[in-house]
């Protein structure tokens, strides 16, 4: 910043007369004839703006005890994909494979100083790949993977650990914690956008289940966010989405003991959705929370064909009891005991990497089962997916925590398999299952499911929380380091 005085100085100007005449009628003198009167200069100010310097990498690469890759080195093009190969046209400038908080630390520090974008990737299942921070550095929290239960039941997760990990030691240990079906799902991203799985209606989400959170925030500290401290930023971690806030490293949840489950799957004939569904919807308010269910509608050309899975907390025996209330005749049904682990493993899908466009909508009573099945005809290859919520997610008022959904009856997934050529199709015919359950849910998504074509998203993922969320936001993060395209914005 430089004074009009000093510029014209530094420019051989200064002392060149050249001055501001005092107004009067003749121009030439001021009254009394004397001469013009000179007046001041006013501090008149040039903003000289210097873009910050580039990262300087390999100093970030001397600073850390992990590793960092740039584009050219080997691996590089691999450790930097995500599950969806959608994204795989992002590219971060840096990748960051880090092995300590303090590692972590030094990378923040560097984004922020170089004013480039940062993001964290825990399992790289961020429906919109924005683990891949575009010309961005990328923090890989993989090495964070180290799951240890303790004697009280509490259990320390490293934020890499992805869900099949998390599983395996919890169950090793006699212990079980509410979470998500997808095997390579990480725990870190799961939790913080809340956390849906096969037991929330008994347990809760998964982020009802945390203690406290170790965070590295836009300032580059180590904090520990509970009850107790950074009570508002605790607050945030619970729903208010992954990507916000600061790198979470490493969080302890309170286990419950593993209990002995049974599971099932029913399957229906074609056309015969509007029947089931209708069924399913008035059946699945009435039974107890230690039931979770779900209906898959599968689109198709002509009739779309459906399932109803689920998991009961309890035996085969008291199962078989409740499914007798669902007043539809399957053409197949397997009822089956499972421990624990067996239990999580009969519901994880794939963990090959699969091109998909999705989106969600979080219904707020039934849905019109005529309609649906029309909106799901002439659709072959999209599948709408309707988890239902109710039991312990509702336990909990709206505000107590970020996740805003608590009293939603269902969420629903709309999912499509696609390939580049494909995907803006796929885009389209989601967005218009997505536009046509609005009816029944009002603007509403879940932020686990982020879709970056969700109109007023927003208001969408946070609802009433977002004015709090917003304020969390400016505290930890001023100068928005963390902020990337659905990051929670500041106004």
């Amino acid at each position: 910043m430089l004074d009009r005085r000093a510029f014209l100085k530094a420019a051989g100007l200064a002392g060149a007369g050249t001055v501001f005449a005092g107004c009067s009628s003749t121009g030439t003198k001021a009254p009394g004839g004397q001469p013009p009167t000179t007046l001041p200069l006013p501090p008149a100010t040039t903003t000289v703006t210097v873009p910050p310097p580039p990262p300087n990498w390999e100093s970030l690469r001397a600073r850390m005890s992990g590793s960092l890759l740039l584009p050219g080195e080997q691996d590089f093009d691999t450790a930097r994909r995500v599950y969806n190969p959608l994204a795989d046209g992002r590219a971060p400038a840096a990748l960051a494979r880090c092995k300590t908080k303090e590692d972590v630390q030094v990378c923040v520090s560097v984004a922020a100083e170089s004013k480039i974008p940062i993001a964290a990737r825990s399992g790289g299942h961020s429906y919109a790949g924005y683990s891949i921070p575009e010309s961005g550095l990328q923090v890989d929290l993989s090495e964070f993977k180290e799951v240890t239960v303790r004697p009280d039941g509490t259990v320390r997760i490293g934020a890499g650990a992805k869900l099949t990990d998390v599983y395996t030691a919890l169950a090793k240990a006699g212990r079980c914690l509410p979470a998500g079906s997808c095997p390579t799902v990480g725990i870190a991203g799961l939790t913080l956008g809340g956390g849906i799985g096969v037991l929330s209606r008994k347990y809760g989400l998964t982020c009802d289940r945390l203690d406290a959170a170790t965070v590295v925030t836009a300032d580059s500290r180590i904090i520990e966010a509970s009850g107790g401290t950074s009570a508002d930023l605790f607050w945030a971690l619970r729903g208010g989405g992954g990507g916000n806030f600061g790198i979470v490293t490493e969080f302890i949840f309170a286990s419950v003991p593993a209990p002995a489950l049974s599971v099932f799957t029913m399957r229906f004939p074609v056309g015969s959705v509007p029947d089931v569904l209708g069924a399913w919807q008035q059946w699945i308010g009435t039974t107890p929370p230690e039931l979770w269910s779900n209906i898959i509608i599968v689109g198709a050309a002509q009739a779309p064909s459906c399932e109803v899975s689920g998991c009961f907390v309890g035996s085969p025996g008291e199962l078989n009891g409740l499914l007798a209330g669902l007043k539809v005749r399957p053409s197949s049904r397997v009822v089956q005991a499972k421990e624990y682990l067996d239990a999580m493993r009969f519901f994880s899908g794939s963990s090959a990497r699969q091109s998909f466009v999705a989106s969600s909508r979080m219904l707020s009573g039934p849905a019109d089962p005529a309609k649906i099945a029309r909106v799901m005809t002439g659709r072959p290859g999209l599948d709408l997916l309707v988890d239902a919520l109710g039991g312990a997610v509702a336990d909990l008022a709206p505000s107590e925590t970020a996740f805003p959904h608590r009293k939603a009856f269902a969420s629903a997934q709309i999912y499509m398999k696609t390939d580049a050529a494909g995907a803006g199709r796929a885009t389209a015919q989601v967005g218009e299952v997505r536009d046509a359950l609005t009816e029944f849910s009002g603007v509403t998504g879940y932020v686990n499911y982020i879709d970056p074509t969700m109109p007023d998203w927003a208001n969408a993922y946070y609802g009433a929380n977002l004015p709090r969320l917003q304020q969390v936001a400016k505290a930890v993060d001023p100068n928005r380091v963390f902020a990337f395209p659905q990051g929670i914005p500041q106004s």
